[in-house]
């Protein structure tokens, strides 16, 4: 009895299918991808709304096919075939962290002058210059959207009165931040009456829209100390390192490899 590859859903009961492969080779879950259609009548209810690649425990019935059945995969080919139209439809890719910056700065002198307070100088600080690097691929981009200024006025009648609040958006100072654009928001409300005073609000929100490269920066610091002859001094040396996010074309064929490899283990 063979175990073929087979594409299925979930139990109406949001399980996995007890027809799986109970092999510990065999996988399951993998390549999740909407059953449904956009815009039309959907096939499948949730929670059986999305497809997963698995094995199963043996070939379909041609008298008919369980629960969350939605068919099988009979070759390599067609198998990284549907892979590759799942992943193109997801936006498959890699993203590998690549030290692209490291700079060091390094500060020395006697102890007495690290704990002089306050500070009469005495140490000196040295700060190589930075080496960078490059990774593969291209550098990943990240989009993001914020609030940067509110400015409320508020006139009762007597006299109006105006606050500002100031959210400037914040990157690492190793990013760069393009496609940059702003709009404008007014709200005005009205409170109270005639009789008593009327009280008008204005208020005015600007939004930032952005994108940025995925560069982080982080700084760490070791400490070491020297006596001799009864003098001591400390040195500390701070080293900032710059990190890219870069992305990559995924392996379809590789996976597809992966997974069928499995399948014929198990079906040898």
């Amino acid at each position: 009895m063979s175990q073929p590859v087979i594409k299925y859903t979930l139990t109406k009961q949001g399980r996995q299918p007890e027809w799986l492969s109970s092999d510990s080779r065999a996988f399951k879950g993998e390549h999740s991808t909407p059953a449904n259609k956009a815009g039309k009548l959907p096939r499948f209810g949730a929670p059986q709304d999305t497809i997963y690649l698995g094995i199963g425990a043996g070939d379909p019935d041609s008298d008919g096919t369980p629960d969350g059945y939605v068919g099988t995969i009979a070759s390599k080919a067609d198998l990284q075939t549907y892979i590759t139209d799942v992943g193109t439809a997801a936006d498959y890719h890699l993203v590998t962290a690549t030290v692209t910056g490291v700079q060091t700065s390094v500060t020395t002198g006697l102890s007495t002058a690290w704990y002089a307070n306050p500070y009469s100088g005495g140490l000196s600080t040295t700060t190589s210059s930075k080496h960078t690097a490059t990774g593969v691929g291209t550098v990943m981009v990240l989009t993001g959207s914020q609030v940067i200024k509110v400015v409320t006025e508020v006139n009762n009648g007597s006299g109006i009165t105006t606050s500002t609040v100031d959210t400037p958006v914040v990157v690492d100072p190793a990013s760069t931040k393009s496609n940059v654009s702003t709009s404008v928001g007014v709200v005005t409300t009205t409170s109270g009456d005639a009789e008593v005073g009327v009280t008008t609000t204005v208020t005015t929100t600007t939004t930032e829209s952005y994108s940025y490269t995925d560069v982080t920066t982080t700084t760490s610091t070791s400490k070491s100390e020297t006596t001799t002859d009864g003098v001591t001094t400390r040195t500390d040396t701070v080293t900032t390192t710059e990190t890219t996010n870069y992305r990559t074309s995924y392996d379809y064929a590789a996976e597809a490899t992966r997974l069928w490899d499995i399948h014929q283990a198990i079906n040898s």
